[in-house]
């Protein structure tokens, strides 16, 4: 399997949250998301690059962040919902369900 791109990071951190139901207050460590990767498929920067990317998602708008004493817990931001959905369809087209 080849490197993925930046957009199917996105859509993995997105479609993993989505399985769990994290919306809104509803939320799950940020390092617990790390764990679904391989750091083969990461590149030269490895988990760092997830890092990277799961920080411009939160400035974008795009996921909830909460801090805690035990570190940094995230959620989708419902309001961006459609546009979470239709990246998940993009990118797992067959494995996106209305009824998770």
């Amino acid at each position: 399997m080849s490197e993925f791109t930046d957009e199917e990071i996105m859509a993995r951190l997105v479609y993993k949250l989505y399985r769990r139901g994290n919306w809104g207050e509803s939320h799950t460590s940020f390092e617990n998301l790390k764990k679904g990767f391989n750091q083969r498929n990461l590149g030269k920067k490895g988990f760092k690059r997830v890092d990277k990317i799961g920080e411009k998602m939160i400035k974008d708008g795009l996921l909830h962040p909460k801090s805690t004493k035990y570190g940094l817990e995230i959620s989708l931001e419902y309001t961006r919902k459609n546009e979470l959905i239709a990246l998940i369809k993009k990118i797992f087209p067959d494995e996106y369900h209305d009824d998770i």
